[in-house]
């Protein structure tokens, strides 16, 4: 089992150190062969860890970046933030994969200047494997460029394809631009551009247009589009996910019909809820960055930061960033 050791920014997120601290524990003792640098305010990391743990260590950090930051404010002033040591440390081979909670710009905008880019790409795209009807599927941007050229769409397309091709072990994944409409004619002009681009590209497996209802329905292995659409469809689809599984929740403990109903289609249940549960999905690669960047939802609880250090581990395991980057120069040429 190959050994993997992470950087945890501790401090960034809505609920605080105390989600990081708790998922961090869970994650080592279920793998053994993972260790974890918790990068924060060390007195409060420390009080929280109690007793310790042989493969979890602290890493001083004097400030942390807020929320509502501006990215070009932390980057200027926030150098020995939790967020930007937990990156140096990737840069410096310390840790191979770095986990964030914290504020979606500050982190592209310290792992631009920190990680740096691989060759050839303009922008990072954040990244996120969904589940489909029979398989999974990688989405991109969620959220780190609202708006995208062509060319960086084009760009999103490479990334994502070659990690698919990594993650999921498939040799042609099916490529797709997310769009109001599966006609030639629809969209704006630079989706219309970036399909042009894709359609003349002898290295993906571009399958055209499709829609939003389309993400979870096993059409394609990777969709491409700009970080308003795809933050907004990632967001919706999660809330619905949630809505749904409120209402089954509720419809299962009223009354004895429903308790009964419930308990003999928990074992069908179980596997639903556990599919559709947002906090089982968290986590999202910063893709184009020279280095494993996970981004966990900033109000993610100890369940969904688990998830994330796991994505992490995986990534790192599976070498993503050197297999992405080996590729790259034959497909941007």
């Amino acid at each position: 089992m190959k050994t993997v050791t992470l950087a945890l920014d501790a401090m960034s997120g809505d609920l605080g150190p105390s989600v990081v601290v708790a998922a961090a524990l869970r994650a080592v003792d279920e793998n053994k062969a993972l260790s974890l640098i918790l990068v924060g305010i060390q007195h409060e990391l420390e009080a929280l860890l109690r007793s310790g743990h042989p493969r979890i260590r602290v890493v001083a950090a004097t400030d942390v970046v807020r929320m509502n930051e501006r990215p070009s404010h932390a980057l200027r002033h926030k150098q020995n933030s939790s967020m930007a040591v937990a990156l140096q440390m990737v840069r410096d081979d310390i840790a191979q994969g770095c986990v964030s909670a914290g504020n979606t710009g500050a982190l592209m905008a310290f792992g631009r200047s920190i990680l740096r880019m691989y060759p050839g790409i303009e922008r990072p795209a954040i990244t996120k494997l969904i589940p489909s009807l029979r398989g999974r599927c990688h989405v991109l941007d969620q959220g780190a460029n609202v708006d995208a050229s062509a060319e960086n769409l084009y760009q999103f397309a490479l990334m994502g394809s070659l990690m698919s091709s990594a993650i999921n072990n498939l040799h042609e994944p099916r490529v797709a631009l997310l769009n109001v409409g599966e006609e030639e004619i629809k969209g704006n002009e630079q989706v219309r551009l970036a399909s042009h681009m894709l359609a003349q590209s002898d290295t993906l497996n571009y399958i055209g247009y499709v829609e939003g209802s389309d993400l979870f329905r096993d059409v394609a292995d990777v969709v491409v589009c700009d970080g308003f659409v795809g933050n907004i469809a990632l967001k919706t689809g999660e809330g619905v996910a949630g809505l749904l599984i409120e209402l089954m929740e509720q419809a299962f403990s009223r009354g004895l019909y429903g308790r009964l109903v419930g308990w003999l289609a928990r074992p069908i249940l179980g596997r639903l809820l556990r599919l559709m549960d947002p906090s089982r999905h968290n986590g999202a690669s910063l893709l184009g960055l020279q280095g494993v960047v996970i981004k966990s939802h900033g109000n993610a609880n100890e369940r969904a930061m688990l998830s994330a250090i796991r994505q992490a581990v995986q990534e790192v395991e599976l070498e993503v960033p050197r297999r992405i980057n080996e590729r790259l120069d034959d497909l941007l040429m």
